[in-house]
């Protein structure tokens, strides 16, 4: 293969010249960064209209979008340096070279959710309404960006030969991401790796994830509980492709993926605020949601 290449030799499909980035003039832009925009700008989209009908206003919508994108990328950014910290510790300008990957979606979850919570205290609205409305974008903007992981041929996974395998040049990839498991597979001449493409696997779920958002949408019984949906649907999904990748970040001192623990701390959350709200709800403690159209999120106390 040419250091361009990357092919799906199953399903017969050989991609040639695959390119990091493009040019205008002598300025390049790497395609990481350009899914990641288009992931916002769609997720934007979404998150307005969903916005609205949850009875938020679209300006203060609009406004919290620029910061919550701020929020999410430097938390996003902080959480992979500080579970690859043997890796920046002797370059850390390194740190702000956002161009060769390197973000942690649950890093920019973190983020994005404390941006959320400070502009909700400052705006003095309810952030429950409007993080709900922002749920399915979160992971609209997830399954689109993870695009970027492709042409930046990262997040991928052990050796497969299943339907999906796909193939990598070997001096296309970062050394590090090259596991044990991976290199035995390596045949005598070859200049390529065949691994999982997780970033598609888990592009996919999102996706998957994101309808069944808005198909549910509606169903809220309160403020908050689509939030606990994400994390339930995406712990579920995280959890299960982060044990195949070979780029796993560990919790400091052990070889335990930080991403699985996170995913299943956030799926016993979600599990336990929903039987705790329901039973408060049920009990006439806790006010059931307003209808979508009837929704204040001055208003709503819940």
């Amino acid at each position: 293969m040419n250091s361009t290449d990357i092919s799906f030799p199953n399903l017969g499909i050989y991609l040639s010249n695959v390119p990091k980035q493009f040019y205008i003039g002598k300025f390049s832009i790497a395609l990481y960064g350009v899914t990641f925009a288009i992931g916002i700008l769609l997720g934007l989209i979404v998150a307005s209209k969903v916005a609205k009908e949850y009875g938020e206003e679209e300006n203060n919508f609009w406004d919290f979008a620029i910061w919550v994108i701020i929020g999410g990328l430097i938390g996003a950014r902080i959480y992979y340096v500080i579970f690859s910290w043997e890796y920046y510790k002797n370059d850390l300008l390194s740190i702000f070279n956002l161009r060769q990957g390197g973000i942690a979606i649950y890093g920019g979850v973190i983020g994005a959710f404390l941006t959320a919570f400070i502009f909700s205290k400052i705006k003095k609205i309810n952030g429950f309404v409007m993080t709900d409305a922002a749920m399915p974008a979160l992971i609209l903007g997830q399954a689109v960006g993870r695009w970027g992981n492709f042409f930046n041929r990262e997040v991928f996974g052990q050796y497969t030969n299943n339907l999906f395998a796909m193939r990598l040049p070997i001096d296309a990839v970062r050394a590090r991401d090259i596991s044990a498991d991976l290199a035995s597979h390596i045949g005598e001449g070859e200049n390529f790796i065949q691994v999982h493409p997780t970033f598609l696997y888990e592009s996919v779920c999102n996706l998957i994830l994101f309808a069944l958002l808005l198909i549910f949408r509606k169903k809220r019984a309160f403020n908050g509980e689509a939030c606990l949906w994400y994390f339930a649907g995406y712990g579920i999904i995280r959890f299960i492709i982060e044990g195949i990748r070979t780029d796993q970040l560990y919790l400091i001192g052990t070889t335990i993926p930080v991403s699985q623990v996170v995913a299943i701390v956030l799926i016993v959350v979600a599990i336990a605020g929903e039987i705790v709200f329901r039973t408060l709800i049920k009990k006439g403690k806790l006010p059931k949601v307003l209808k979508i159209g009837e929704n204040s999120p001055k208003k709503v106390k819940a």
